[in-house]
């Protein structure tokens, strides 16, 4: 034999395949042979290393087995370095086995298996990460070898799912990497293919994958089998392993899988599997047949309500992942003679309430499960039964597990409401926090949490928002309940948060009726901590529903007012505002939102005309003025820059409302007059003062003034136009106006500059200035005009960059007065050039507008309009493509927006109020719809011989 070892370090195939060959005969002869071979494993270790590189080496088998007897029989003398030499080796071999480089015996690759097994059980693989890497890689390989072949052969699996549950096993001793990738192969391979193919494989194999899955879930290291647990659950597991039962109907099979369905069940976080365990060997194998055994009676055989209890667990775990495993009319008529012969035993002080739980939620989800074209019959007596024991004080049907849709089955049962009340507030009682936070993203159908509260209140089908309404007026009308009441506030204020949809059910079931109780309750003036949860709660209200939910305008008149009486009350007399005076300013704001979609009308007048307020916004702006220079200070991140941006958006929505409540009745040349010493009679603030907090502010401030002061001369220019009066101004005034709309026509900020240029054209459509010597407007033109026309420079953003300077032009060209110099600025080489410059990509509704106007004027030759005119066809196309793809996006952007918003503080509420103010902009749908207009009316304008 040492011979036979001296002569395998030769290293010749033929050697090597000779010396193999007799030493596996000898093997035979065990006596001795295993403490020389032991001796002799230096030798034979690099014999394998060679072998290892070699497909289809025909002495594979022979040296695998002469290491495998080695290791085996002598664990403790063999060496750490060949132990780990030999690892490696036999990691190369599967890896290449599996990617089909190496071919490999079901003998051979038993016997690899066999040798990893062993290994496993001597690698010191906490202190090597290496080594637990290649035990991953190891694993991996043989399960995906397994797998991959055509024939797949039960030893080979078997042998491998061996590996699976070794590996497991060392990575529960604290090796977290190992327990991941045994996890992941699990459910990324194994799982799928045995849901797929199980009705291919031998009966020896499946037993051999549901009992290494039965060992991974016992063992639950770390609670990382949990993750195998779901993804076996959300497979549908519990009805295809019937199916199992049904294909293999012995007994091995039927204790397998009820000793597997018990794991997961105490995986799953219940921990009551041991019910099904005691009754494995007496369950059936037919889901028919566990419904006829669930509806038996079953007060004095105590080994029928063991398999009871088991089929309760089994039908209840399944549904709560969706897994059907009878239907649900079978089901109802199986829970109705249970409840109906074992009615007695349910309501016994002894009776558990795990099994009263999972009876309410399997008879919620069949009930729930109803629909109008396929309706359930039912006992109305078994129904009585069931809401009696949920009305049981000793029985919490908030912290139980329970499918979805028997939830809100429960949730329209309105002889339970007052009930079902009380536990929402036990709820909020055990998460007292201010921000009841929203779980991670769990599966649905397990006990109460804020996420599927909101799913409820959002759904429609139930009764959860009239419930938590009613709640509140219950509280209000008890004494002493302040803090509960502020628990429920906090909680509809998270549930619209999660799900802001969910405020449209709140307001349609009465929702400004409790606000005005509260608001004029005596807890609301005794405690500033309420009326701030009140305050909380109704910015989110306002910001988030639909001016159609809006119904109750007298409620919300009541509450307005309440509001308006906080914010101009000496405790808030000063000269800057609170947080809380803030946040009932921007609810003034979302009010006045709302009065431009015919909603709270009433309410809205309140704001406008309350001369507190009047005066209130009136201070502050010019004192905000008085600071010139300095009041680029006034930024965001300071309380006089947050008080100066709530009252800006307070105006700029207060001239959206009184336009859309009083379109006839305002004079808007009273906040265009250099002064408003004689006060105006609605919140609005004065030209002047727009300019200077244009002029001086901070970016921000800038934003906000330049669309109050676009709304303002919009309106202005309406009213000139319908009533045909001049505008009541100075010419020096006008010009000092237009000094400075000019100055910010190339700010950075696009939407500020578009503002500014579309508030100068309208000043200059009223013709009351010297355009001959405007000299600005002159070279503000010629820089668009050059800009425009240079070659190669006209790139979409360039073009979207000279958009206020367009509609300057623009005007320019069409008043009657139109200054001489326009003509020799866009003379026929400029208008060549910005025809050549544009495009169907970087075309805008600014640059159609100039040509309309300079056709109109006369200034486009006939070659021009042609060139024009297939540039029209060209944007034609576009634009429609644009309008499609813009449609397809989805839903109103507002509403998207509110969807995206999730907390409530006063810089979340800012934003969104800018948003509104910029929606019109910001709307891609909008955008779209603006240009195909201007492109099919501009085209209408050109004469037939130049198309």
């Amino acid at each position: 034999m040492n011979l036979l070892l001296l002569l395998l370090t030769e290293c010749t195939d033929p050697v090597i395949n000779s010396c193999l060959l007799v030493l596996d005969l000898l093997s035979a002869a065990k006596k001795g042979f295993i403490e020389r071979l032991v001796v002799g494993l230096s030798t034979l270790v690099p014999v394998l290393c060679y072998i290892a590189e070699v497909p289809f080496h025909p002495v594979q088998y022979q040296a695998l087995k002469l290491i495998g007897s080695g290791l085996s029989n002598c664990p403790g003398i063999v060496s750490s370095s060949h132990v780990e030499e030999v690892f490696l080796a036999l990691t190369k071999m599967l890896k290449r086995h599996a990617d089909g480089e190496l071919g490999m015996p079901v003998e051979a690759f038993t016997m690899v298996c066999s040798m990893f097994v062993t290994l496993l059980k001597s690698l010191p693989l906490q202190d090597n990460p290496d080594l637990a890497e290649r035990v991953q890689e190891a694993t991996n390989h043989a399960i995906l070898a397994c797998l991959n072949a055509s024939d797949k052969d039960p030893r080979q699996l078997l042998h491998a799912f061996h590996l699976v549950k070794e590996a497991y096993n060392r990575g529960s001793s604290g090796i977290t990497s190992i327990i991941n990738c045994i996890i992941n192969i699990c459910t990324a391979h194994l799982l799928p293919w045995i849901i797929a193919a199980f009705d291919e494989v031998d009966e020896e194999v499946l037993l051999g994958l549901l009992e290494t899955f039965q060992h991974i879930l016992v063992q639950d290291s770390d609670n990382q089998a949990s993750r195998l647990a779901n993804a076996m659950v959300t497979s549908s597991w519990f009805s295809w392993s019937f199916g199992c039962m049904g294909l293999f109907p012995t007994e091995s099979m039927k204790v397998e899988v009820y000793l597997l369905f018990s794991s997961l069940v105490d995986v799953l976080g219940t921990g009551i599997g041991l019910h099904i365990r005691e009754a494995a060997a007496d369950l059936p194998t037919d889901p028919i047949d566990l419904l006829f055994l669930l509806g038996q009676k079953s007060s004095q055989d105590t080994l029928l309500s063991c398999c009871q209890s088991a089929v309760l667990l089994i039908f209840h775990t399944s549904s709560l992942y969706d897994d059907r495993v009878a239907d649900e009319k079978s089901i109802l008529a199986s829970l109705e003679q249970y409840v109906l012969v074992n009615r007695s035993k349910l309501f016994c002080s002894g009776s558990d309430t795990w099994k009263a739980m999972q009876l309410i939620n399997l008879y919620g989800l069949c009930r729930g499960s109803a629909n109008e074209q396929d309706p359930i019959s039912y006992s109305l007596e078994v129904e009585n039964i069931v809401l009696q024991l949920v009305a049981q004080d000793e029985w919490d049907l908030l912290s139980s597990r329970l499918h979805f849709v028997s939830l809100k089955w429960w949730f329209r049962q309105e002889k339970i409401h007052k009930l079902l009340g009380y536990q929402i507030l036990k709820f909020c009682r055990t998460n007292p926090s201010d921000e009841i936070c929203m779980p991670g993203p769990e599966d649905i159908n397990q006990s109460l949490n804020l996420r599927v509260i909101a799913e409820l209140a959002t759904s429609g089908d139930n009764h959860v928002a009239r419930i938590l309404i009613c709640l509140l007026v219950l509280l209000v009308e008890e004494e002493h309940q302040e803090e509960d009441i502020i628990l429920v506030l906090n909680l509809m204020k998270s549930i619209i948060r999660t799900s802001p949809a969910s405020v449209d059910e709140f307001c349609l079931n009465g929702m400004g009726n409790v606000l005005r109780t509260l608001y004029y309750s005596p807890y609301s003036s005794s405690s500033p901590q309420l009326f701030m949860a009140c305050q909380s709660l109704v910015s989110i209200v306002l910001r988030c529903v639909n001016p159609e939910a809006l119904c109750d305008d007298q409620a919300w008149l009541a509450v307005t007012v309440k509001m308006v009486d906080c914010i101009t009350s000496p405790r808030m007399a000063s000269k800057t505002l609170s947080d809380e005076g803030m946040q009932v300013v921007t609810s003034f704001c979302f009010i006045l939102h709302h009065s431009t979609k015919k909603a709270l009308l009433d309410a809205s007048k309140t704001i406008l005309f309350n001369a507190s307020l009047v005066s209130m916004v009136d201070d502050m702006v010019r004192a905000a003025c008085s600071k010139g220079p300095a009041l680029v200070d006034y930024d965001e991140g300071t309380s006089s820059g947050e008080n100066l941006t709530v009252m800006l958006l307070l105006s700029y929505f207060s001239l959206k409302s009184i336009h859309s409540l009083l379109p006839d009745s305002a004079d808007w040349q009273t906040l265009l007059k250099p002064s408003n010493d004689t006060g105006s009679p609605t919140i609005g603030i004065n030209c002047t003062d727009l300019c200077r907090l244009m002029h001086f502010g901070s970016p921000v401030i800038k934003l906000v003034s330049s669309y109050c002061l676009l709304e303002l001369f919009t309106r202005v220019t309406e009213q000139r136009k319908k009533n045909h009066e001049e505008v009541k101004c100075a010419k020096g005034y006008l010009m000092s106006i237009a000094a400075i709309l000019e100055g910010l026509m190339f700010y950075s900020n696009i939407r500020v500059s578009m503002n500014c240029g579309l508030c100068l054209s309208m000043l200059l459509s009223w013709e009351r200035l010297d355009l001959e010597e405007e000299y600005w407007c002159k070279l503000i033109v010629e820089e668009m005009a050059t800009s425009l026309a240079v070659p190669c420079l006209a790139s979409k953003s360039f073009v979207n960059h000279h958009k206020p300077a367009v509609h300057v032009a623009a005007t320019l060209l069409k008043i009657q007065k139109s200054p001489a110099w326009v003509r020799s600025v866009l003379d026929e080489a400029c208008i060549d050039g910005i025809l050549k410059n544009t495009t169907g990509n970087n075309k805008t509704k600014e640059i159609l507008l100039l040509f309309r106007e300079l056709m109109n004027s006369k200034f486009l030759k006939k070659d021009q309009m042609a060139s024009l005119n297939r540039l029209l066809q060209e944007c034609r196309k576009l634009a429609y493509a644009e309008e499609s793809r813009d449609e397809s996006k989805g839903d109103n952007i507002d509403r998207n927006k509110k969807r995206e918003r999730g907390a409530d503080d006063l810089g979340e509420a800012c934003e969104y109020l800018i948003h509104l103010m910029m929606s019109a902009d910001l709307d891609p749908q909008r955008r779209s719809r603006r240009l195909l207009d201007e492109v099919e009316m501009f085209s209408k304008m050109i004469p037939m011989e130049a198309r």
